[in-house]
């Protein structure tokens, strides 16, 4: 990027993460459908792509092979391995985006969200939860895209995502999905104060969601 098209405002990064099933993704997409100057991050995954997606949309869908070289190349902020499949996000992107004063979203899990807070530390971060794992077994039941083996895997490894919610600015908890996606745009309108992660009221509600 020449110093012309840099802009004297840089660019917000947000980092959103959350448990398979939380409903981040919906949030996701709604959040962006009514704030059109933020953008969404496409991340790289070497999973397989559903019938509804299409790559560059959801994902940039690339084969094991090529994702490794681009890990190698250094060509991403961040990246994991979550259910056997690779995922990450792209650095060159999201850096352009934010030096032209564009404010950034990425849509990512705790692991990804712990890289880009240690390589970008002034990024906002949020963690959605569910309201409870009744709640969360539902979601991924209804979804209809998983098989019941891979939904059991999933419900597993959201206690161990959801243990990592400390590390994160904000929480919120989707129970409404409205009061959910208000709650999400405050946070971006640079408000929310009443969802900081450290606020006592979570305690009951993580005491069941991570009790073993």
């Amino acid at each position: 990027m020449t110093p012309a098209e840099q802009s004297p405002h840089p660019g917000r990064l947000f980092v959103i993460a959350a448990p398979s099933g939380a409903g981040k993704t919906s949030l996701v997409q709604r959040l962006l459908e009514r704030n059109p100057n933020l953008a969404l991050s496409v991340s790289h995954t070497t999973r397989t792509p559903r019938a509804t997606e299409v790559s560059g949309r959801e994902y940039y869908f690339v084969s094991r092979a090529e994702f490794r070289r681009l890990v190698d190349e250094g060509a991403f902020l961040e990246h994991a391995e979550v259910f056997d499949n690779l995922y990450g996000t792209g650095r060159r992107t999201v850096e352009e985006r934010l030096q032209a004063g564009q404010d950034v979203l990425l849509e990512i899990d705790w692991q990804g969200a712990r890289q880009v807070r240690d390589a970008m530390p002034e990024c906002l971060s949020i963690f959605i939860l569910p309201p409870s794992r009744a709640a969360l077994a539902e979601r991924l039941q209804r979804r209809q895209t998983d098989s019941d083996e891979v939904i059991a895997r999933r419900l597993r490894d959201a206690v161990q995502d959801m243990s990592h919610w400390n590390e994160f600015d904000y929480v919120i908890v989707n129970e409404h999905f409205e009061k959910a996606l208000a709650d999400l745009e405050r946070i971006i309108a640079g408000g929310g104060e009443d969802l900081l992660a450290e606020r006592p009221q979570l305690a009951p509600l993580l005491a069941r969601l991570l009790d073993s």
